[in-house]
C-alpha cells in the first residue's frame, strides 16, 4: 500500500513537471523526461551486450541526462526554448555518442528520430524554426558521416553486431512512443472528423 501510494505520488509529481500550458511543449516534455529515464541504463544495455572493455568511456553517455532533465523547466518560462533544447540536445547527443562508441554501433540512426521530432514539435507558424532543425541531424549525417574518426575504445564485430541490433530496435520503439505522443496532442488540440 505505501509503495503504490508512493508511486501514485510520483507518477502525478512527474507529470505536473512535465506539463505545459503549449501542448506540443508538454509532449516535449514528455519526450525529455522518457529520454532522461533511460539515459541511466544506456552503459549498462552496452556493457551487457559488447562487454566492460568501454569503462569509463561508457559513463560519458550520461552527460545528457541532466540537460533532458532540465527541458520541462526551460519550457516552463519558454515554450519555444525549451522546444528548441530538446532538439539540439537529442541531435547533440546522438553525434557525441556516435564519436564515442563509433559508427559500427548504429548510434547515429538517432538522428531519425530527431529529425521526427524537429518536425513534430513546432505549429506550422514555427516552420522558420521547424525547418532548420530538422535539416540539422540530416547535416550532421551528411558532414559527419565516416569522418568521426576511431572511437576511444573498440567493441569486437560481435558487440558491435549486438550494439547496432539493439540502438535500431531503440530507434523504432522512439519512433513509435513519438507517434503516440504526438497523435494523443493532436487528438486533444483537432478531434478527428
Amino acid at each position: 500500500m505505501v509503495l503504490k501510494s508512493f508511486l501514485m505520488k510520483s507518477a502525478a509529481q512527474i507529470g505536473a513537471y512535465a506539463s505545459n500550458e503549449v501542448p506540443l511543449a508538454a509532449a516535449g516534455n514528455k519526450v525529455a523526461l522518457v529520454l532522461a529515464s533511460n539515459t541511466p541504463f544506456y552503459p549498462i544495455y552496452v556493457a551487457t551486450l559488447a562487454g566492460t572493455g568501454g569503462m569509463p568511456w561508457l559513463l560519458l553517455t550520461l552527460l545528457v541526462f541532466p540537460l533532458f532533465v532540465l527541458i520541462p523547466a526551460i519550457s516552463r518560462h519558454h515554450s519555444l526554448l525549451g522546444r528548441l533544447a530538446l532538439v539540439l540536445t537529442g541531435t547533440t547527443n546522438t553525434v557525441f555518442c556516435t564519436w564515442l562508441l563509433g559508427e559500427q554501433s548504429g548510434t547515429e540512426l538517432f538522428l531519425i528520430p530527431c529529425i521526427t521530432l524537429a518536425s513534430l514539435l513546432f505549429s506550422v507558424k514555427e516552420r522558420r524554426w521547424m525547418l532548420p532543425l530538422a535539416a540539422l541531424p540530416l547535416g550532421a549525417y551528411y558532414f559527419l558521416h565516416g569522418s568521426y574518426g576511431t572511437p576511444p575504445y573498440l567493441y569486437s564485430d560481435a558487440g558491435y553486431s549486438a550494439l547496432f541490433v539493439m540502438n535500431a530496435v531503440s530507434v523504432g520503439t522512439l519512433s513509435i512512443f513519438l507517434g503516440i505522443v504526438f497523435s494523443a496532442e493532436y487528438a486533444v488540440s483537432k478531434p478527428a472528423p
